[in-house]
C-alpha cells in the first residue's frame, strides 16, 4: 500500500513538473527554432521585426505615464501565445476547407470565421484576460498600450514565420501593410475595451456589454476586410484594399493622437 501511494504522489508531481515547465520549454524551443532561422537569414529577420519595433517605440512615446516594463515584455509573451492557439485552431479548420477553390462569397465568409475571428478572439482574450482588471490599468490610454503591444507581437512572430519563409519582397509588403493593420486592430480594441471600463465604473452595464462586442467585432471586420482584399487575388478589390489602407491608417494615426491627447484617470 505504501509504494502504490508513493507512485501516485511520484505521478502527481511529474505531471504538475510538466504544467509548470511546459510553457518555459515551448518558448525555448521557439528560440532555438528562430534563433537557427537567423543565423541563415539575418537580413531578413531585421526586416520582418523593424515596424514592429518601430510602431512599439511610437505607440510607447504616446503613453505620458510610461507602463511597466514587465507588463509590457508578459504582453508581448502571451502575444506569443495568441499567435500559438490561433495557429492550430487555423489549422484545424484548413484541413477539412480548401479555400483556395471557394467563390468569392465562400472566401469571405472563410476569412471572417476562419481567420479574422479566430486572430482576433486570441489576442482579444489575452488582452481581457491579463490587463482588463490589472490594477496598472488606471488610465483610458492604458488598454489602448496593452492591446497595441499584444497584437503587434502576434504581428511580430507572424511576420518572422511569414517572411523567413519567402523573401524580401515579401517582407517588405508585410512590414507596409499586414504589421501595422495588426498594430491599428490592436488600437480599436483597445478604444473599445477602454470604454467598456468606463461604463463599467460608472454602472452603465449595457453599455459595457456594448462595448466588449465592439472591441471583439470591430477588429474582425477590419482583420476582414484586409485579408479579403489579399487573398481573392481580384483586380477590382486592389482598388478597395488601397483606399481601405489610406482610410485605415490615416484614421488610426488620428485616434491614437486624439487618445493620447484626451488621456486621463478612470473615473475621472
Amino acid at each position: 500500500m505504501f509504494f502504490v501511494l508513493l507512485f501516485v504522489l511520484l505521478v502527481l508531481i511529474l505531471i504538475n513538473l510538466f504544467f509548470l515547465l511546459a510553457p518555459i520549454l515551448l518558448v525555448l524551443f521557439l528560440i532555438f527554432v528562430i534563433c537557427e532561422l537567423i543565423v541563415s537569414n539575418i537580413l531578413l529577420f531585421l526586416v520582418a521585426i523593424l515596424p514592429v519595433i518601430i510602431l512599439a517605440f511610437y505607440i510607447y512615446h504616446k503613453d505620458k505615464n510610461k507602463e511597466p516594463l514587465g507588463l509590457l515584455f508578459k504582453l508581448f509573451l502571451w502575444g506569443l501565445g495568441a499567435l500559438c492557439v490561433a495557429a492550430i485552431l487555423e489549422n484545424l479548420v484548413d484541413a477539412f476547407i480548401d479555400y483556395e477553390n471557394l467563390s468569392l462569397i465562400g472566401l469571405f465568409f472563410y476569412i471572417f470565421f476562419s481567420i479574422a475571428l479566430i486572430e482576433e478572439l486570441c489576442k482579444w482574450f489575452f488582452v481581457y484576460k491579463i490587463s482588463y482588471n490589472h490594477y496598472e490599468f488606471d488610465e483610458v490610454f492604458d488598454i489602448i498600450i496593452y492591446s497595441a503591444f499584444v497584437s503587434l507581437w502576434f504581428a511580430c512572430f507572424e511576420n518572422i514565420w511569414y517572411v523567413l519563409d519567402w523573401d524580401m519582397e515579401i517582407a517588405i509588403w508585410r512590414g507596409l501593410t499586414a504589421v501595422p493593420c495588426h498594430f491599428f486592430d490592436g488600437i480599436f480594441m483597445g478604444y473599445y475595451l477602454a470604454e467598456a471600463k468606463i461604463s463599467d465604473i460608472n454602472k452603465n452595464y449595457h453599455s459595457k456589454k456594448i462595448n466588449i462586442f465592439l472591441s471583439i467585432l470591430i477588429p474582425i471586420i477590419f482583420h476582414c476586410i484586409y485579408d479579403f482584399c489579399c487573398l481573392s487575388w481580384n483586380e477590382n478589390l486592389w482598388v478597395l484594399f488601397f483606399l481601405f489602407v489610406i482610410i485605415y491608417y490615416s484614421g488610426s494615426f488620428k485616434k491614437i493622437r486624439k487618445m493620447s491627447s484626451e488621456n486621463r484617470k478612470l473615473g475621472n
